[in-house]
């Protein structure tokens, strides 16, 4: 089913709450943060920025919303009490917000090339981590925090010592970073980007470990000769099983079987690009945006809608290759 309300402007990012409260937070182009209600199906609440909202997610405890934008801001919204408030600005607009929930610490990316660290107890910034380019994507788990800029740079933190990077990488695909997805357990993450391809790759800098890393072609349309490359723009990791779903400028989701090099299934094409992608606590629905990424110029959006889709166990078991003979 798709959930109502949805702004023709075009849908960022969505993001579920955490454990079984079935809400999700919507980032819209309109300015707007919409928090739904999945179960009731409607719209629960919204708040505004001053432009374009980039990105939103959940507190571990669900109480709270954190949203960046083009109006360069950070802010929190109280999903009890109704109410916003900003917490920090950046020089440039907000691309990227994490909250770890092992650390406790809010994590925002910005195309100024700096990732603040704010304390959302205190309600400040801890520390400022310059990055070499334009934050293009992150994610923040286990007490690790991955961002991938311009230029292909990814920065590896420990949220622990984050004086300075645990790791500094090139990206091993050949062309921009859009989304970063951390493994569930934190011992790697899946790196997504605009040539059609996701690498995986691993933290431990371990030989046995590293020599398992590797990439694959996904969202790719083959017509006669011609191979068409369309951007991953998403990566979601189911929450009990590990493996994890693309979604692309395709319109399409697949699923992965990261361990096992497999794919699981793919879910019937939407009629316009994925622009995002998130699993619920239970892991049984998964939340779709279709809505055009404007990586193909001006042009009119041919459909906008935030898609739920029932989670099948067959969906997203992992398949483990068969022993030969």
């Amino acid at each position: 089913f798709d959930l109502p309300g949805v702004p023709q402007e075009g849908v960022r990012t969505v993001s579920f709450a955490h454990g079984r409260v079935n809400l999700l937070a919507a980032a819209c182009w309109d300015q707007h943060v919409r928090i739904y209600d999945v179960d009731k199906r409607n719209l629960q609440s919204t708040y505004t920025h001053g432009g374009a909202v980039l990105d939103a997610v959940f507190s571990p405890s669900n109480d709270f919303v954190y949203s960046g934008g083009a109006d360069n801001q950070l802010r929190r919204y109280n999903v009890t009490a109704d109410t916003a408030l900003a917490l920090g600005s950046h020089e440039k607009p907000v691309s990227a917000v994490r909250f770890d929930a092992d650390s406790g610490l809010v994590f925002s990316g910005s195309w100024d090339a700096s990732v603040k660290v704010w304390d959302p107890r205190q309600a400040t910034s801890v520390c400022d981590l310059p990055q070499p380019a334009k934050v293009f994507a992150m994610d923040a788990k286990c007490g690790y925090v991955v961002v991938g800029t311009a230029g292909r740079s990814v920065q590896v933190y420990d949220a622990r010592k984050l004086s300075s990077p645990m790791q500094r990488r090139e990206s091993p695909l050949k062309y921009q970073t859009t989304c970063i997805g951390l493994f569930n357990d934190g011992t790697g993450f899946a790196l997504g980007s605009v040539e059609g391809r996701v690498a995986i790759e691993f933290l431990s800098p371990d030989e046995q470990v590293q020599s398992k890393k590797y990439a694959f072609k996904c969202h790719r349309v083959k017509e006669e000769d011609t191979d068409t490359v369309f951007a991953v723009n998403s990566i979601a990791f189911h929450p009990v099983h590990g493996t994890f779903a693309t979604g692309g400028s395709d319109g399409v989701v697949n699923v992965w079987d990261g361990a096992n090099q497999k794919r699981i299934c793919q879910f019937p094409k939407f009629d316009e690009e994925v622009s995002a992608l998130s699993f619920n606590g239970a892991g049984n629905e998964l939340a779709v945006a279709v809505s055009y990424t404007f990586d193909q110029g001006e042009r009119d959006a041919r459909h906008t809608a935030i898609s739920i889709r029932t989670i099948e166990d067959a969906d997203v078991r992992p398949k483990p290759r068969r022993r030969a003979a």
